[in-house]
């Protein structure tokens, strides 16, 4: 039975008239009531929460980009002049912040050191490391932990590389100056090659254990413009990672050529690792008295096909790992030899008291040692200083925090890209004497409180070229025991000189690697006798 209620016309209007004005009293009600909100929160916003860093005003979508430079640590140290030690920009719709001052730097990398022990999102060093599986790139936590302790105790601890990797180090630098010696004697010579050389036969010699036939299928001259055209395109201003919604259509290419080279560099590890699987298949592996890197990376990683060990790793890791230590010991390495030589060579009485001492404490009867390397007090105040006039990497590799911070008073929100300018700390004139000066003999203080502060372990926040906290790099040791003997055996073999007319030039190259516009071109002729140059 259906009931109906009605109500006579007039009562129906006039309800009808009530109900809208509640309706329009709530709505009002509301809207101030949200106004009010908004308010009181603004207001303690303003006593309780700390404002964004000051920084330029940028366009709308694309931020501060286009007003940005390929030389992103220039661009930056004159930005800091403007608005302090720590600034912000936008790019497109991710917040970056700078950071240009050694006590704000202690307070990323010491005192909040975890907070921002995440590295910023690259899409090229995603692709170039199987997705951050490697040391540089990998998330802050138990994966990298593990990766690192991998890489330092096989690859960069100083038992290691005292013992058989020492001698591995040696026999290279050794053929590479009976080369010189035989092939480049008063002929110009490209430093950045030849240290280039120098360096990968030492990393493949040390990762690998390729015999000289083996290294036959790497093409040193390919090897090396396929390693600087990666590096180049990690440093590069990448669209697709500050703008998402066009980042599937790799607007500058940057994703598709990162993938082509990285597979070509892979083809080196691809072979290493088949021959080796073979030979062990068959049974045909000669035992070797000290496991090479790849040998161990490959039984961590049996060990995680069985599931019988925390610390087995991946395939794609153990490629990572092989990345990690061709490119972060050649490239960086490579750059150093040829800045440390541009200054040498420019400063003809650095380059006598260098030689000097390699008399004194080596000798013209005999080849520089890894066991010279510790003595030579002065070639070592000429690196140190090389490094702080010329770091390979001006903004190392970018930090991202994962939770909301507070630096210098400033809020450094969750998912921020901060960069660390150590290019302009390590010229900062507050902190450095006639900074734009090459001057070795800053770094010779006897006193043992600066020798501490000056050394590379990045304690000192005015000084810290490979880095600092957690994600200093792995491979201080390595990379600076390599350094050292290949610019004591060069600089011990041969006197350098430029070619007649050859103009010295300063300039740098854009990059993610701070490089010479340039190649160095030196001119060697022998210092010490044919027995000991031929050996």
């Amino acid at each position: 039975m259906l009931i109906m209620i009605t109500f006579p016309k007039e009562k129906h209007a006039h309800d009808l008239l009530h109900l809208v004005q509640i309706l329009i009293l709530l709505s009002l009600t509301a809207a101030l009531a949200s106004v009010l909100r908004l308010r009181r929160n603004a207001k303690k916003a303003l006593v309780i929460d700390p404002p964004l860093p000051p920084g330029p005003r940028g366009l709308p979508l694309v931020g501060y980009l286009p007003f940005l430079s390929p030389y992103l640590y220039e661009d930056f140290s004159k930005l800091a002049t403007v608005y302090g030690p720590i600034f912000k920009f936008w790019m497109g719709n991710k917040l970056g912040v700078v950071v240009t001052s050694a006590p704000l730097v202690k307070e990323v990398v010491r005192d909040q050191d975890v907070v921002f022990a995440n590295r910023g999102f690259s899409t090229c060093g995603y692709v170039a490391t199987h997705g951050g599986h490697d040391i540089a790139f990998a998330p802050y936590g138990p994966e990298w932990k593990k990766l690192r302790k991998i890489f330092v105790r096989e690859m960069s601890n100083n038992t290691v590389l005292a013992g058989n990797l020492s001698s591995l180090r040696r026999e290279e630098v050794k053929k590479s100056i009976r080369q010189i010696y035989k092939d480049m004697i008063d002929t110009p010579v490209d430093i950045r090659s030849l240290a280039f050389q120098m360096a990968i036969n030492s990393v493949i010699s040390m990762t690998i254990s390729a015999s000289e036939g083996d290294n036959a299928i790497i093409n040193v001259v390919e090897f090396q413009k396929a390693v600087e055209e990666l590096l180049a395109l990690i440093g590069k201003l990448n669209v697709s990672d500050v703008l998402p919604a066009i980042a599937r259509f790799d607007i500058q290419g940057i994703e598709k050529d990162t993938r082509k080279i990285t597979l070509a560099i892979e083809a080196i590890f691809d072979y290493a690792i088949a021959k080796r699987n073979e030979n062990a298949k068959n049974h045909e592996a000669k035992e070797i008295m000290r496991k090479d890197f790849l040998q161990v990376l490959l039984e961590l990683h049996h060990e995680h096909e069985d599931h019988t060990s925390e610390t087995s790793i991946s395939m794609p890791e153990i490629k990572a790992l092989l990345m990690d230590a061709l490119l972060g010991a050649t490239d960086t390495t490579t750059t150093v030899v040829e800045w440390t030589m541009t200054e040498i060579l420019k400063h003809p009485e650095i380059m006598s008291k260098v030689q000097e001492e390699l008399t004194q404490i080596v000798g013209l009867n005999n080849n520089v040692e890894e066991v010279h390397l510790s003595k030579l007090n002065y070639l070592n105040a000429v690196v140190k200083e090389t490094f702080r006039l010329h770091p390979p990497l001006p903004l190392l590799v970018p930090r991202c925090p994962s939770q909301s911070a507070i630096v210098g008073g400033y809020l450094i929100p969750k998912g921020c890209t901060v960069f660390l300018n150590v290019w302009a700390i390590q010229r900062d004139p507050s902190v450095w004497e006639n900074p734009l000066e090459f001057q070795p003999e800053r770094f010779l203080m006897t006193n043992a409180e600066h020798q501490l502060n000056h050394n590379f372990s990045g304690n000192n926040f005015s000084y810290f070229p490979f880095g600092a906290g957690r994600r200093i790099c792995a491979g201080v040791s390595l990379g600076e025991k390599m350094l050292m003997l290949m610019l004591a055996s060069m600089l011990h073999s041969f006197e350098w000189k430029l070619p007649l007319g050859a103009n010295l030039d300063l300039s740098n190259k854009s990059g993610m690697i701070i490089k010479k516009k340039e190649p160095l071109l030196s001119i060697p002729t022998p210092r010490l006798s044919h027995s000991l140059l031929h050996i």
